[in-house]
Parts: C-alpha cells; structure tokens; sequence
C-alpha cells in the first residue's frame, strides 16, 4: 500500500468521525461532569452491593443524569455526582430517603458536599493550562530531536487524537471531567511514543536513501515500523479492555476513551503525522525552487 498516496482518504475518514461526533454531541448536548460544573457529591456506605438501577429510583427525582459509581473493597459503597445545586439541606433529605429505604445509620454518610461553580472554572483552567504544556513541550522535543516539520507533523497528529477522543466523549454522552483530562494525556504520550518511531526511520532513511523520493521514504520507513506499531498497540489494548471489561464504572468511563484514543494514536501516526510531514517537506522544496 502506498500510504502517502492515499492520504487525502485518510484524512478524509478522520475529518469524518471527527465532524460527526462533535455535531452530534453539541446536538444533543455535551455532558459535563461535576468537576467543570460544579454542584454536588454524595457518598453513602451501604454496607451491602446495591444495583445502580435501585439506586437511581431515588436519584432519579432530583437528577435523571446523576452519575453513580460504586467504591470500597466490596463495591458496597455509592458515590453519587450531580451537577444539580443542592444546599446542605436538600442533601440530607436525599440520604433520609437512602436511610429509610436501606434501613441505613447516620454514619452510613461518609461524604456530602457541595462543589461550586468557580472551584469547577478553576479545574478547567488548569485541564487546558495542562494540554497546552504538554503539547508546546512534545512540540519542542520533536523539533529539537528531528527538525520543526516533524514536530508540527506530530503536533497535529496529536491534536486529530485529542479530537476523535472529544468526539467520543460528546457522542456517547461520557461525562467531561478531570477523568477526559487524564485521558487525553494519556493518549498524547502514548501517540507521541509511536510517531516518534516512524519519524526516527525516517530520519535513517533519508540519510540511506539520498536517492529516493520523500513520498517513497515515508512509505518505506511507515512499512519498516508497521509491525511493531501493530503489536505494541495489541498489547497495550488488550490491558485496557481488561480494565473495561473487569473494571467498575468509574475504571470503564476512563478505559472506553482510551481504547479509542490507542487505535486513534496508533491510526494518527502511520495516516497522518508521516503524510503531514511529507507534505510539510515537499511545499518547502516546493517553495525553494
């Protein structure tokens, strides 16, 4: 396959999941979570393993999108998130109605609390402070390591990534909290890691093969790497999907985005960052003669 060649059907194929995703989470609406909006977080210790659907005849009254996650050793603990405003009082009318129904002691309570709007603003200052960094650092690393064309290459691989895990998170309405931070992060330096193998073929190769054109040495260097990329993303997956699998809801919302951001990463590096480059070095060729 001449991947170079065919490029504007990968770029084409990305563009696609990208721009539907993202129209249809903003359709729909995006779901923020309770760490950029604000609101409230109740934690309760059953002291038994109660299903999410029991838990929700009751949160459903005051929240029908309320997140319910299950924690402790036995699952038998409930952590409760809802972005809806609740005063100390409205809080404690919530868990007589638990206590009522499970038959619950006052220290069954282990947490409530309220989360205001401006500790959520600030989260979301620093989620982005944190993206920006990450990238301006990725983007002087690759550029200082190779030269500015693969960096911005890279840069742009990684923000199509970051892109296809935002579309996710607004198609499947998953929560946007600190969670979505530490995912993206994630997958830009996982991606990064693969990028950075195929451009350092093909920074050999260019000095092997001073002959050859750069769209055959992109596409020589991407076949050179393919199996090792393959493999390494197959192992890391399988990891993950174990966690989606096994894990509790809490491990599931972080799993899901990452199993999509390995195959977005891993597809970023060899359809996108390496025909990027390859364009990037032809138009400066271009532009000199």
């Amino acid at each position: 396959m001449n991947f170079i060649q065919k490029r504007n059907i990968f770029f084409a194929l990305s563009a696609l999941v990208i721009i539907f995703g993202i129209s249809y989470g903003l359709i729909t609406g995006l779901h923020y979570g309770l760490d950029f909006t604000g609101g409230t977080m109740l934690q309760i210790d059953f002291g038994k393993t109660v299903p999410v659907e029991d838990i929700r005849k009751i949160t459903d009254k005051f929240d029908t999108k309320a997140s319910i996650i299950h924690a402790g050793a036995n699952k038998e603990e409930v952590i409760i998130k809802s972005i809806v405003d609740l005063d100390n009082q409205e809080r404690n009318e919530i868990f007589t109605k638990f206590k009522e129904e499970y038959g619950l002691k006052d220290e069954a309570l282990i947490q409530s609390q309220k989360i205001g709007p401006a500790i959520g603003n600030e989260i979301q200052r620093k989620a982005l402070l944190s993206i920006v960094l990450a990238t301006i650092g990725i983007l002087i690393y690759t550029s200082f390591r190779f030269e500015v064309k693969f960096g911005i290459a890279a840069i742009i691989a990684l923000i199509h990534d970051a892109l296809v895990v935002f579309a996710v998170y607004a198609a499947f309405h998953i929560p946007l909290d600190s969670t979505f931070i530490a995912a993206i992060l994630t997958i830009v330096g996982y991606s990064i890691n693969d990028t950075i193998v195929i451009f350092d073929r093909i920074r050999e190769n260019l000095k092997l093969m001073k002959k050859e054109s750069y769209e055959d040495i992109a596409n020589i260097s991407i076949k050179q790497t393919l199996s090792r990329t393959i493999n390494t993303t197959l192992t890391t997956l399988i990891a993950i999907v174990t966690l989606y699998i096994l894990g509790v809801d809490a491990v599931k919302d972080f799993a899901f985005p990452l199993i999509v951001g390995m195959i977005a990463g891993t597809y970023s590096s060899v359809f996108i960052a390496s025909p990027i480059w390859y364009l990037l070095k032809t138009k400066s060729k271009e532009s000199i003669v």
